[in-house]
């Protein structure tokens, strides 16, 4: 600890004498303390504390209008929790009772008068000393502190570009963009706010979103990608891949892939119970509502090796018809209020830098 940084602490003194203070001022000054305050009304304690902001507070316990009990107790809710300001008591009243009191009510030393100047510098030096270690110790726990948010972040950072690089490889596969995961995402959180979801729960949606048909990846290349009608055994396996991006999800500790586990293995349920599994209506999780609805508007409006884009219109019109057949019609009529607030073909192209799709072909079954 530098000496200098001791000696330029700031000092308050409160006693109601005035020649007290003017013997610890000189007593200071001379051992080379340069920052030394005053108050001889204990009324103005609490103003000349906050404007003075000391390092150490050397009190009187016997003063009028508010003695130094009061002001230890008033001190102490001015004084942070996370804080360290001693306070050195100078009294003459050297009773047990009242050392045992301001001790309890926070003074950390305490002296009687007629004070001995070299003891009394001793240990305004070592209370000073401390202060300055607590200091130096809670800056490098906030540095500490910070540094462990940082790489927190960082790591948070990793598993969210780990977990979009793996939506992709799954999407890339009949997404030469690769821009459809995070379409889907992006609009999902703005369909879940808009049902009025908690911010962190559309910001979760739109981080497990993505993640939707990470199964793919155990899908042929001959049927995935195949131009003509599907057998039924092949439709079967194409069925697959919400069980397959279940199995590739599940058994996870973290709520972003357990969300995703419920969207990859349920989005494609329909609100009348046709759906690949058999729920219904509001068995069905409401995440995986969203994105089937975001899923296949972005189908529809975005080319595919095996199909060609339609309008948004167009898109919008299908999703009506499907409102309380394939879709929650409350969801639909929110998304379909959605277009004109937000554009959403428009944000289609700031996603991908794509030019809006013309309106051409028919809709595909995401």
């Amino acid at each position: 600890m530098q000496k200098e940084i001791i000696k330029a602490s700031r000092i308050l003194i409160v006693d109601d004498q005035v020649a007290n203070v003017l013997l610890l001022r000189r007593t200071l000054e001379s051992a080379g303390y340069v920052n030394i305050g005053s108050v001889t009304d204990s009324r103005e304690t609490l103003k000349a504390f906050s404007d003075f902001k000391p390092d150490l507070v050397a009190m009187d316990l016997r003063m009028p209008h508010l003695d130094g009990f009061a002001l230890l107790k008033q001190l102490r809710s001015r004084v942070p929790s996370d804080a360290f300001v001693p306070v050195l008591i100078l009294t003459a009243d050297n009773s047990r009772k009242a050392k045992q009191e301001a001790l309890a009510l926070g003074a950390k030393d305490f002296l009687t008068k007629p004070i001995d100047v070299a003891e009394a510098l001793l240990r305004i030096y070592n209370l000073l000393e401390t202060r300055w270690l607590y200091v130096e110790l809670q800056r490098h726990n906030d540095t500490l502190e910070e540094k462990v948010k940082m790489r927190t972040q960082e790591l948070e950072d990793a598993q969210l570009e780990i977990l979009q690089r793996l939506a992709l490889a799954a999407e890339y596969r009949d997404d030469c963009t690769g821009q459809h995961t995070q379409r889907v995402g992006q609009w999902a959180e703005l369909l879940g706010r808009a049902i009025g979801l908690p911010k962190d729960e559309a910001e979760l949606i739109a981080r497990a979103a993505p993640l939707h048909d990470v199964g793919k990846i155990g899908v042929p290349d001959g049927i995935l990608l195949k131009p003509a009608k599907l057998s039924p055994e092949e439709y079967a396996q194409i069925k697959r891949h919400t069980e397959i991006g279940r199995m590739i999800l599940s058994g996870s500790k973290f709520s972003i892939l357990q969300m995703a586990e419920k969207i990859a293995l349920y989005h494609h349920e329909r609100w009348d119970g046709t759906g690949y599994y058999g729920l219904k209506g509001e068995d069905i999780p409401l995440e995986a509502r969203i994105v089937s609805i975001v899923d296949v508007y972005d189908v529809i409006t975005h080319a595919r090796p095996y199909k060609e884009a339609s309008s948004p219109a167009f898109a919008l019109e299908e999703l009506r018809q499907g409102a309380g057949k394939q879709f929650d019609p409350n969801l639909v009529q929110v998304f379909t209020e959605l277009h004109p607030a937000y554009d959403l073909a428009e944000l289609s192209g700031a996603v991908s830098g794509a030019q809006r799709p013309a309106a051409v072909a028919t809709p595909v079954e995401a």
